[in-house]
C-alpha cells in the first residue's frame, strides 16, 4: 500500500498483479471467445428465424449487442464485464430452454417456415445452453482470479532497482 505522503503528492502507480498470470490471461481469452461465439450463434438464429420470431427480435439484437460490448470490456480488463456476462448467461440459459421446443414445433403443419430448417434452429438454440454454462464457469473462475485487484505503489518502489533517469 502506498504511503500517505506519496498518495497525497500523486506519486503512486496502480498495478494489477493478477493480470500478468498466464492462467488469468487464458481465462480472459476463454471468456471473450465464449461471448463472441454466443453472439455469433445468436446472430445466426436471429437471422435465420427472423420471419417467425414474433416480437423477440429486439431482445435478440439487444443480447447480441450486449455480448459484443462485454467481449470488448473483457478485452480491456473491465471489472464489470465478468459479473454482467455471468448474469446474462443465466438468463440466456433460461431463454434457450424455453425457446428450443418452440423451434421443433415449427416442423408441424400450420406454422410458418423459417429460412433454415426449424429443427436445425432448435438444435442451435440448444447449443446455446452448454455454451452459456461454460461462459458462466469461466466468468466465475475469472472473478475468483481477481482481475479487479489493484495495488498502489509509490513510483520509486515500482521502478525497482532501476534508476529514475531511465524512465
Amino acid at each position: 500500500m502506498a504511503t500517505e505522503s506519496a498518495r497525497s503528492e500523486g506519486k503512486v502507480v496502480v498495478t494489477h498483479p493478477n493480470r500478468e498470470k498466464a492462467v488469468v490471461r487464458s481465462t480472459r481469452a476463454a471468456v471473450i471467445a465464449l461471448l463472441l461465439a454466443s453472439a455469433a450463434l445468436m446472430t445466426l438464429i436471429t437471422a435465420a428465424g427472423w420471419s417467425v420470431l414474433e416480437g423477440a427480435e429486439v431482445l435478440e439484437i439487444g443480447y447480441i449487442a450486449l455480448y459484443l460490448l462485454l467481449a470488448y470490456l473483457a478485452l480491456r480488463w473491465s471489472r464489470g464485464a465478468l459479473p454482467s456476462a455471468g448474469a446474462l448467461a443465466v438468463f440466456l440459459i433460461i431463454f434457450a430452454v424455453v425457446a428450443a421446443p418452440g423451434w421443433f414445433e415449427h416442423e408441424k403443419s400450420g406454422y410458418s417456415t423459417p429460412a433454415l430448417n426449424a429443427d436445425l434452429l432448435g438444435i442451435l438454440t440448444l447449443l446455446l445452453i452448454p455454451l452459456q454454462i461454460l461462459l458462466l464457469i469461466f466468468t466465475v473462475q475469472g472473478f475468483q482470479q481477481g482481475w479487479n485487484v489493484e495495488v498502489e505503489r509509490p513510483i520509486d518502489e515500482s521502478r525497482g532497482a532501476r534508476s529514475p533517469a531511465l524512465h
